[in-house]
């Protein structure tokens, strides 16, 4: 949810990006270390971790950082990792929900950043199972759109299992049951299409469309979020209208 401040200099937002690329790389590692330590280092034989190594590949990640977080997570070499995974409800500006996911080697450190965060940035914890109804783990794979068409993306996936296929700013997002992410993305793969990602998520039954002052107001609660080191990824339920994303745009420039 980056991009949308200002910095004074091109110095200064490089450090700003450098350290977030950090960061990203950081939690892109602790997916490869769970998804090792739960299902093996062989590759071919673990696609949670298949899908993780590709998503830090595409993003730059070095090959010997990936191989060590691969050792480290499956126990080769004496190094072991523990983290706990904890999902956290909160409510952002305006009632926006939130379900925020964490991978933590400390858990009352992880609450209190999030409780902190959230209330420095216009939200609140939210007591569980207050939020969650509205949310269903989902499988989402990310399709670029250059060269391919929504027909070319259907035609592939729908007898694999998928359920609908979204279009949206680069290129397509095809939506499955969560037990399906494998086989409908192994779909996309033998019919010559690539794809960005493979994840499973948690996506709002019901969005909630919102104006531009809103949306600011979340994507910075959602950046303070993000930043902190044992917040894994954040899912909401806000939806924005194409005249809000264009006064959001016009923000960047």
């Amino acid at each position: 949810m980056s991009g949308h401040s200002k910095w004074a200099t091109t110095k200064h937002k490089k450090a700003v990006i450098d350290a977030r690329r950090a960061k990203s790389w950081a939690k892109l590692i602790k997916n490869i270390e769970v998804a090792a330590k739960l299902g093996g280092p062989d590759q071919s034989g673990n696609p949670t971790l298949y899908d993780a190594v590709l998503k830090a590949k595409k993003t730059s990640v070095p090959k010997d950082n990936i191989d060590r977080a691969i050792k480290r997570g499956a126990g080769i070499g004496g190094e072991a990792v523990e983290y706990t995974s904890i999902m956290y409800e909160g409510y952002g500006p305006n009632g926006v929900a939130l379900m925020i996911e964490c991978l933590t080697d400390n858990k009352n450190r992880a609450a209190a950043e999030v409780r902190t965060i959230l209330s420095r940035n216009g939200g609140t914890l939210a007591d569980p199972g207050s939020v969650a109804y509205n949310f269903e783990r989902k499988g989402v794979i990310v399709v670029g759109g250059e060269g391919t068409s929504e027909d070319d993306v259907m035609m592939a996936v729908l007898e694999a299992g998928a359920e609908e296929v979204e279009p949206h700013a680069e290129g397509f997002e095809v939506i499955t049951e969560a037990s399906d992410v494998v086989q409908v993305r192994t779909a996309l793969q033998e019919a010559g299409i690539e794809y960005e990602s493979a994840d499973v998520e948690f996506v709002p039954n019901l969005k909630v469309e919102i104006d531009a002052d809103t949306a600011r107001k979340v994507f910075r609660l959602i950046d303070a979020l993000e930043d902190s080191e044992d917040v894994q990824n954040v899912f909401s339920n806000f939806d924005l209208s194409a005249e809000v994303q264009s006064e959001l745009e016009e923000d960047d420039d």
